[in-house]
């Protein structure tokens, strides 16, 4: 500039002045920006301690009790349980160490949040909560001797199979159905599928898994096990040993209105307690499962929001209270942990599903059981026949008309802990025979049983997002002899 003219001097020095207010107003907007940005990681700290940290909690004693039962009761590989059983957001950022000599189970997020999970013989795992981890060890129960070998036996008491075909029924659609249900190797999953079986006519016509699962995986249940203790309870009444119309006996609620809650209102989930059941957030269900050592006694601080009979509530709650008033009615607690393998399970052939329990040794109906897709086919065909398993009447057909009776509250969706229809109405089967019923597991297990077509399907997986019950039944009706 020093050889510029007047006038190119002038402009030159009033652009050097004019830029000083804008570099101020830079400096300014940097201020800005800082304050800003100090705000956000606020907030963001702000929400990860009202929202995420009293979720961390329940996130890693899922995923520990979730490893623990999944490698030493199913004696599922580790690798495979995180793929499947703790696959879905947020359990998915839990990581677990497991301790093969001790039993055990660590979880933690970014090594937060510690739990940990101890493996008992016969009683399953359980987290250590409030109970000492030495005296959770000790715990331990015999799971009683069936007085038979399956494999020496016909299908459906044992697991000799007959291979002759069923007239009729198209098995080579009928395995291409159950072909394209499995996500294929080296696939991105999405079908989720882990285990297939149809049963037609008593017959087992079509069995298949994923990889190298066979008959003798047991998968985790889910709700199916309050299906389990809806049956568990109706062996009592058939006894006379229950009664439906009186009232729970729960002595915490002698002297108030939950007195009136009887024992048909907890099988039907129309208690009318004051219960939130969701699994992704801090709920009821989340809290008495993931930090509850004694699952009954959460439930019996429960207020009424409703008349009891009135309302509907999907409840977990109700699941675990009725296995309280099964263990209070057997009133021995060796013989309550005795009585779903004896007067249920060793009768109708499932000899390789176990029922866990709490800490306080309650069976924890509302969730966890672990079986075989075989034992699940099994458990249907007890409920087709009308609550008689080869020859054996194990429940009466008055109950197994109640057990899929609607109940009065729900409309037409749930019944005596079997369902009706579908929870999810995308899931809703369209196509299928009205006289359908099934127990429901969360991540996608089902028994379904439709008299109409003499037909028992299991599907056992870890998500339904990406596969159709309802086209699968259809498909499978289709493949059927003409006549059904």
């Amino acid at each position: 500039m020093c050889n510029a003219p007047a006038f190119a001097k002038i402009h030159y020095w009033f652009r050097r002045i004019s830029y000083k207010p804008n570099e101020n107003i830079l400096h300014m907007r940097k201020k800005t920006i800082r304050r800003i940005l100090w705000v956000l990681v606020i907030g963001i700290i702000a929400v990860a301690t009202v929202f995420i940290w009293p979720r961390l909690p329940i996130i890693t004693a899922f995923a520990a009790k979730g490893m623990c039962s999944s490698v030493f009761l199913a004696e599922k590989d580790p690798a495979a349980v995180e793929a499947e059983d703790l696959s879905f957001f947020p359990i998915n950022l839990a990581k677990s160490e497991i301790d093969v000599e001790a039993k055990t189970v660590t979880s933690t997020v970014f090594g937060l949040a510690k739990r940990k999970a101890v493996y008992r013989e016969g009683l399953g795992a359980v987290l250590v909560l409030d109970t000492p981890e030495e005296v959770l060890k000790a715990q331990s129960f015999k799971i009683p001797d069936p007085g038979y070998d399956q494999d020496t036996i016909p299908w459906p008491l044992g697991d000799v199979v007959d291979e002759t075909q069923v007239d009729g029924l198209d098995y080579a659609v009928l395995q291409a159905i159950i072909d394209t249900s499995f996500d294929r190797a080296g696939e991105e999953p999405g079908k989720k599928t882990l285990g297939l079986a149809v049963v037609y006519d008593g017959k087992l016509v079509a069995e298949q898994y994923l990889g190298d699962y066979d008959r003798y995986t047991k998968f985790h249940g889910w709700s199916m096990t309050k299906s389990i203790t809806g049956a568990l309870a109706g062996v009592l009444v058939d006894q006379g040993r229950l009664v439906l119309k009186a009232p729970t006996g729960i002595p915490e609620w002698e002297h108030d209105e939950r007195n009136e809650i009887t024992t048909e209102d907890v099988i039907r989930m129309s208690t009318g307690l004051d219960w939130f059941e969701n699994y992704f957030t801090i709920s009821d269900a989340t809290v008495m499962l993931m930090q509850s050592a004694d699952m009954l006694d959460y439930i019996t601080t429960c207020e009424l929001a409703h008349e009891p009979g009135t309302v509907w509530n999907y409840s977990s709650g109700d699941a675990n209270l009725l296995s309280g008033i099964i263990r209070r009615e057997i009133n021995n607690d060796e013989k309550y942990h005795a009585f779903a393998y004896e007067a249920l399970f060793h009768r109708i052939g499932m000899l390789n599903t176990t029922v866990e329990t709490d800490a306080s040794g309650l069976f924890v109906a509302s969730s966890y059981s672990y079986g075989t897709v075989r034992d699940w086919a099994r458990f249907g065909l007890l409920f087709l026949n009308d609550g008689v398993f080869a020859g054996d009447t194990v429940l009466s057909s008055e109950w197994v008309d109640f057990m899929k009776t609607e109940a009065p509250a729900s409309d037409g969706a749930y019944a005596g802990t079997f369902w009706l229809m579908e929870p999810n109405p995308l899931y809703a089967l369209t196509d299928v025979p009205e006289d359908v019923f099934f127990a429901d597991g969360f991540l996608g297990q089902r028994v379904y049983m439709i008299p109409s077509k003499e037909l028992v399907v299991v599907r056992m997986g870890y998500g339904l997002s990406g596969f159709s019950m309802n086209d699968f039944l259809r498909e499978v009706i289709e493949a059927l002899p003409v006549e059904n």
